[in-house]
């Protein structure tokens, strides 16, 4: 007798045995190609930094050494995003992997350990003979921006084709109100990955820097995360500015108290709790409580040192009209 994968019967089984060893075989693939740092990423993006460690802290036995490096990158930065820098000075040392490294750098910038000028120069040497480290790329751009260089900022980002990169420049030209260039930025990621986390927020930056009817799809985008991933500072705050765009104050308060629950000291609140106070027509002592609270809490804040530069810019034009006392001719 011949044996069996050699009549006609038994080739038909042969076949459907390596058709389902195929089968087995591409769902293996599959598990490995998903993305074991998809919740990690996603927490740290939408703002929930304590729950990005705690995922990074389930992931003990990542696939490759590039996904563990990845895991503490993010388990760092979201350290530093709670203001636990000593964390990070204490655990990156000259062994710890490339990527890691220059996150000392932001630690130490942020955390004011060494002089700014200091740290900014480090890293100026530091992107001119190693711009291709992705994590490099982005501290340098965040100093760089905390530093209101957003030219030095650009022009790196330039150097990496990373989601968070192009999120970055996005940024950046809606800050220079360049929506058009945004919007070309925002194709370029709409076909890496569309449904990226990242993705998603910068489309609703572009919605909200464009207003009108956009102002409404943005809020769509924002409880679209809310509903997957749970409410965050950085959601609900994306949520109150649509609201205040379209004059939906009592909505925007609601949203800016909720994010105050979670975080009573989260900067982008206080300041956009500030600004609403003036749209609610509220006594202006209130409206002082919070920027008093963030100077207090970030007395270093962008939004602190430009209202420090308007005082004086303010006084100092009040003293070329000051009146002078003249001698009187008898």
């Amino acid at each position: 007798m011949l044996p069996l994968c050699r009549t006609e019967t038994g080739v038909k089984r042969f076949k459907k045995i390596v058709a389902v060893v195929a089968i087995v075989v591409a769902m293996a693939r599959q598990q490995q190609d998903v993305d074991e740092l998809f919740e990690i990423k996603n927490y740290f993006y939408i703002g929930n930094y304590q729950q990005c460690i705690n995922e990074a802290q389930k992931l003990r036995k990542p696939s490759t050494p590039e996904v563990a490096i990845q895991r503490d990158i993010f388990t760092y930065r979201s350290y530093m995003a709670q203001n636990k820098f000593l964390v990070v000075l204490d655990e990156i040392h000259g062994a710890s992997p490339d990527q890691v490294q220059p996150l000392k750098f932001l630690a130490e910038y942020l955390s004011g350990k060494n002089k700014k000028e200091t740290v900014v120069a480090q890293v100026d040497q530091q992107i001119s003979t190693n711009a291709s480290n992705e994590t490099l790329i982005l501290v340098a751009a965040t100093i760089y921006m905390n530093e209101n260089n957003l030219e030095a900022a650009y022009r790196v980002l330039h150097a990496s084709e990373g989601l968070e990169a192009i999120a970055f420049i996005i940024d950046i030209l809606l800050k220079l109100d360049r929506v058009d260039l945004a919007r070309k930025k925002l194709k370029e990621m709409q076909e890496k990955d569309d449904d990226a986390t990242l993705t998603q927020l910068a489309q609703a930056w572009i919605n909200v820097a464009s207003g009108g009817d956009k102002l409404q799809d943005a809020y769509y985008i924002y409880q679209e995360l809310v509903d997957k991933y749970g409410s965050t500072p950085l959601l609900l705050n994306g949520q109150a500015v649509t609201f205040i765009g379209q004059a939906k104050y009592e909505e925007a308060e609601a949203a800016l108290q909720e994010a105050l629950d979670k975080d009573s000291n989260h900067p982008e609140t206080l300041v956009n709790m500030v600004v609403l106070q003036r749209h609610l027509g509220k006594a202006p002592e209130i409206a002082n409580r919070y920027l008093s609270q963030l100077k207090d809490a970030n007395p270093d804040h962008p939004y602190i040192r430009d209202l420090k530069q308007k005082e004086i810019d303010f006084g100092r034009i009040c003293q070329q009209y000051v009146a002078t006392n003249t001698a009187v001719l008898a």
